[in-house]
């Protein structure tokens, strides 16, 4: 336990940065998963709707330092590959 004013603050304030990093992170995967759910189903209109929902989540976590940029980047990449690659199978079918 941090005995001085100044360490007993900064605990406060990391813990509380912890629980709403975790909480963010959470509600990201859930929409990744609500996407690839929708992916799989079929529905392509309500993926590309998650998809983009997802992606403005990746984009805000960056910019409130939960994400790495790279690391944003990466995850949006590979979730429009996948969206791509289902659309050209719909197509081609």
């Amino acid at each position: 336990m941090p005995h001085h004013k100044s360490a007993k603050k900064a605990l406060r304030q990391s813990e509380k940065r912890r629980l709403r990093n975790r909480a963010f992170k959470s509600r990201v995967k859930t929409e990744i998963k609500k996407f690839l759910n929708y992916l799989q189903a079929g529905d392509l209109e309500k993926a590309e709707a998650q998809l983009r929902l997802a992606q403005s989540l990746l984009h805000k976590g960056v910019s409130k330092g939960i994400f790495h940029w790279k690391k944003a980047a990466n995850k949006i990449s590979k979730l429009f590959q996948k969206f791509n690659q289902a659309k050209f199978q719909a197509t081609t079918q």
